[in-house]
């Protein structure tokens, strides 16, 4: 971008490393060994679908692919659609890396066919010692990961355990500095 871009208030915006998700494999020793949190064995990707063939093809494909490598990985996909009209793209393995590496695939794919703009993040349920559940949030658009905790009531969410497991984990995840996006999901199918 040169100067002329910033006087016209033309810019360019970096587009986040699409590597930065596999950060939670590294993160998920700490996660399991430290923090006592294990993966729940699934994992989604959340986007906004479109009624279109094109959009349709790519998920089409996706699930194929996945199913197709899941005689190797034991991955299995199943679909859902929320009330918000998001679609969930739902993938179960025992394995965090496998859920990784899947959704890794369908979010580039999505980015590959330019719908990259109707991905919403990626969901990584885990249970604590308690047998409670811990998400982190991986916003797509940023980058950056987050911690969501439910709490016990309708629509609560433990905000003092989401800023420790931010302490705990920042150094090991890039953990998103603005607390205003942490946005919570409510009624996750997974």
């Amino acid at each position: 971008m040169g100067l002329l871009d910033v006087l016209r208030g033309r810019r360019d915006l970096k587009a986040p490393a699409p590597d930065r998700l596999f950060a939670m494999t590294t993160a998920y020793v700490t996660l399991d060994t430290e923090l006592g949190l294990k993966t729940d064995g699934a994992a989604g990707i959340v986007f906004q679908a479109l009624d279109t063939a094109d959009f349709n093809q790519i998920a089409t494909d996706m699930q194929e692919v996945v199913s197709a490598t899941s005689s190797e990985s034991g991955t299995k996909i199943d679909t859902s659609d929320d009330s918000f009209g998001y679609r969930w793209m739902i993938l179960r393995d025992p394995d965090l890396e496998d859920l990784v590496v899947g959704l890794n695939a369908v979010g580039g794919a999505l980015e590959t066919g330019g719908y990259g703009d109707r991905i919403l993040c990626a969901v990584f349920p885990f249970r604590d010692r308690t047998g409670g559940k811990v998400y982190w949030i991986y916003n797509y658009k940023r980058g950056r990961f987050y911690p969501f905790v439910p709490a016990a009531g309708e629509q609560q969410r433990d905000n003092e355990r989401e800023l420790k497991l931010k302490a705990q984990l920042g150094e090991e995840l890039p953990v998103e500095p603005e607390l205003e996006r942490w946005f919570p999901l409510w009624d996750i199918p997974i």
